[in-house]
Protein backbone atom coordinates (compact mmCIF):
# COMPACT_ATOMS: atom_id res chain seq x y z
CA UNK A 1 0.00 0.00 0.00
CA UNK A 2 1.19 3.51 -0.82
CA UNK A 3 -0.18 6.17 1.51
CA UNK A 4 -0.09 9.84 0.59
CA UNK A 5 -0.29 11.99 3.72
CA UNK A 6 -1.05 15.64 2.95
CA UNK A 7 -0.65 18.27 5.64
CA UNK A 8 -0.83 22.03 5.93
CA UNK A 9 0.66 21.95 9.41
CA UNK A 10 -2.52 21.35 11.43
CA UNK A 11 -2.75 17.58 11.07
CA UNK A 12 -2.38 15.86 14.46
CA UNK A 13 0.60 13.47 14.36
CA UNK A 14 -0.72 10.86 16.83
CA UNK A 15 -3.82 9.71 14.94
CA UNK A 16 -1.93 9.81 11.65
CA UNK A 17 0.76 7.50 13.03
CA UNK A 18 -1.93 5.18 14.47
CA UNK A 19 -3.84 4.96 11.18
CA UNK A 20 -0.62 4.57 9.21
CA UNK A 21 0.60 1.76 11.43
CA UNK A 22 -2.70 -0.12 11.03
CA UNK A 23 -3.18 0.42 7.30
CA UNK A 24 0.33 0.33 5.89
CA UNK A 25 1.27 -3.32 6.11
CA UNK A 26 4.79 -4.69 5.85
CA UNK A 27 5.56 -3.57 2.31
CA UNK A 28 3.78 -0.24 2.42
CA UNK A 29 5.29 3.14 1.82
CA UNK A 30 4.44 6.69 2.81
CA UNK A 31 4.81 9.93 0.91
CA UNK A 32 4.30 13.05 3.00
CA UNK A 33 3.43 16.23 1.09
CA UNK A 34 2.42 19.79 1.63
CA UNK A 35 1.18 22.26 -0.97
CA UNK A 36 2.70 25.72 -0.82
CA UNK A 37 1.65 28.81 -2.71
CA UNK A 38 4.89 30.59 -3.59
CA UNK A 39 4.71 34.41 -3.67
CA UNK A 40 6.93 34.74 -6.74
CA UNK A 41 6.35 38.47 -7.21
CA UNK A 42 7.14 39.11 -3.53
CA UNK A 43 10.37 37.12 -3.76
CA UNK A 44 11.44 39.14 -6.80
CA UNK A 45 10.45 42.45 -5.13
CA UNK A 46 12.45 41.43 -2.06
CA UNK A 47 15.49 40.77 -4.19
CA UNK A 48 15.18 44.18 -5.88
CA UNK A 49 14.68 45.95 -2.54
CA UNK A 50 17.92 44.34 -1.31
CA UNK A 51 19.69 45.97 -4.25
CA UNK A 52 20.37 42.74 -6.13
CA UNK A 53 18.34 43.65 -9.21
CA UNK A 54 15.84 41.45 -11.02
CA UNK A 55 16.55 37.74 -10.86
CA UNK A 56 17.38 35.63 -13.87
CA UNK A 57 15.07 32.68 -14.42
CA UNK A 58 17.65 30.35 -12.84
CA UNK A 59 18.00 32.62 -9.81
CA UNK A 60 14.22 32.91 -9.50
CA UNK A 61 13.79 29.12 -9.63
CA UNK A 62 16.51 28.74 -6.99
CA UNK A 63 14.70 31.26 -4.75
CA UNK A 64 11.44 29.36 -5.27
CA UNK A 65 13.12 26.04 -4.45
CA UNK A 66 14.64 27.57 -1.29
CA UNK A 67 11.25 29.00 -0.27
CA UNK A 68 9.50 25.66 -0.87
CA UNK A 69 12.14 23.78 1.09
CA UNK A 70 12.22 26.17 4.06
CA UNK A 71 8.45 26.57 4.35
CA UNK A 72 7.74 22.93 3.55
CA UNK A 73 10.09 21.52 6.17
CA UNK A 74 8.45 23.61 8.90
CA UNK A 75 5.00 22.37 7.89
CA UNK A 76 5.71 18.64 7.58
CA UNK A 77 8.18 18.29 10.46
CA UNK A 78 5.71 17.26 13.22
CA UNK A 79 4.26 14.45 11.08
CA UNK A 80 7.64 13.41 9.67
CA UNK A 81 9.19 13.25 13.16
CA UNK A 82 6.23 11.26 14.54
CA UNK A 83 6.44 8.77 11.67
CA UNK A 84 10.20 8.46 12.16
CA UNK A 85 9.73 7.88 15.92
CA UNK A 86 7.29 5.11 15.08
CA UNK A 87 9.89 3.64 12.68
CA UNK A 88 7.71 4.34 9.65
CA UNK A 89 9.90 5.66 6.82
CA UNK A 90 8.50 8.39 4.64
CA UNK A 91 9.46 10.29 1.53
CA UNK A 92 8.84 14.04 1.77
CA UNK A 93 7.75 16.21 -1.18
CA UNK A 94 6.83 19.85 -1.41
CA UNK A 95 4.33 20.81 -4.12
CA UNK A 96 3.98 24.33 -5.44
CA UNK A 97 0.40 25.35 -6.11
CA UNK A 98 -2.35 27.83 -5.40
CA UNK A 99 -5.12 25.21 -5.31
CA UNK A 100 -4.27 22.76 -2.55
CA UNK A 101 -7.14 20.35 -3.25
CA UNK A 102 -6.28 20.03 -6.94
CA UNK A 103 -2.57 19.66 -6.18
CA UNK A 104 -3.23 16.90 -3.62
CA UNK A 105 -5.60 15.04 -5.96
CA UNK A 106 -3.04 15.35 -8.80
CA UNK A 107 -0.20 14.15 -6.56
CA UNK A 108 -2.27 11.14 -5.47
CA UNK A 109 -2.78 10.16 -9.10
CA UNK A 110 0.79 10.92 -10.22
CA UNK A 111 2.31 9.01 -7.29
CA UNK A 112 -0.22 6.19 -7.71
CA UNK A 113 -1.23 6.41 -4.05
CA UNK A 114 -3.66 3.80 -2.77
CA UNK A 115 -5.10 6.17 -0.15
CA UNK A 116 -4.89 9.85 0.72
CA UNK A 117 -4.74 10.84 4.38
CA UNK A 118 -5.42 14.45 5.31
CA UNK A 119 -6.85 16.47 8.13
CA UNK A 120 -9.78 18.71 8.66
CA UNK A 121 -9.99 21.81 10.80
CA UNK A 122 -13.76 22.05 10.83
CA UNK A 123 -16.74 19.76 10.99
CA UNK A 124 -17.15 17.84 7.77
CA UNK A 125 -20.93 17.84 8.15
CA UNK A 126 -21.74 21.50 7.71
CA UNK A 127 -22.24 23.55 4.57
CA UNK A 128 -19.00 25.55 4.82
CA UNK A 129 -16.93 22.37 5.09
CA UNK A 130 -17.78 21.38 1.53
CA UNK A 131 -15.65 24.29 0.38
CA UNK A 132 -12.68 23.02 2.44
CA UNK A 133 -9.56 21.43 0.98
CA UNK A 134 -10.46 18.10 2.65
CA UNK A 135 -13.91 18.01 1.08
CA UNK A 136 -12.63 19.05 -2.33
CA UNK A 137 -9.96 16.33 -2.29
CA UNK A 138 -12.70 13.79 -1.47
CA UNK A 139 -14.67 15.03 -4.48
CA UNK A 140 -11.77 15.51 -6.92
CA UNK A 141 -9.50 12.56 -6.15
CA UNK A 142 -9.92 9.21 -7.81
CA UNK A 143 -8.42 7.62 -4.68
CA UNK A 144 -9.90 6.68 -1.30
CA UNK A 145 -9.52 9.52 1.21
CA UNK A 146 -9.16 9.19 4.99
CA UNK A 147 -9.92 12.45 6.80
CA UNK A 148 -8.42 12.71 10.27
CA UNK A 149 -10.27 15.12 12.57
CA UNK A 150 -8.34 18.03 14.02
CA UNK A 151 -7.64 18.46 17.72
CA UNK A 152 -10.71 18.69 19.94
CA UNK A 153 -11.89 22.24 20.46
CA UNK A 154 -12.59 23.57 23.91
CA UNK A 155 -16.38 23.87 23.96
CA UNK A 156 -16.37 25.24 27.52
CA UNK A 157 -15.87 28.80 26.33
CA UNK A 158 -18.98 30.98 26.08
CA UNK A 159 -20.97 30.70 22.87
CA UNK A 160 -20.84 33.80 20.64
CA UNK A 161 -23.89 35.98 20.63
CA UNK A 162 -25.91 36.04 17.47
CA UNK A 163 -24.70 38.78 15.15
CA UNK A 164 -21.23 38.86 16.72
CA UNK A 165 -18.10 38.95 14.57
CA UNK A 166 -17.48 35.25 15.23
CA UNK A 167 -20.95 34.36 13.94
CA UNK A 168 -20.13 36.19 10.74
CA UNK A 169 -16.87 34.33 10.23
CA UNK A 170 -14.54 37.20 11.12
CA UNK A 171 -12.91 36.10 14.32
CA UNK A 172 -10.48 38.47 16.01
CA UNK A 173 -7.24 37.47 17.76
Amino acid sequence: MHMLIATSGVLSPEPVVDFTRHLLGQNGRVTLITVIEVPRAFLDDLRVSEGRGSASSDEQEEAVADYLDERGRKIVEPIRAALESARIPSEVRFVEGDDAAAAIADAATTLDADIVVLGTTRSIFNREAWESVSARVMLESDRPVLVVPGPQRDDSRPKPHEGSEEDQGTVGP
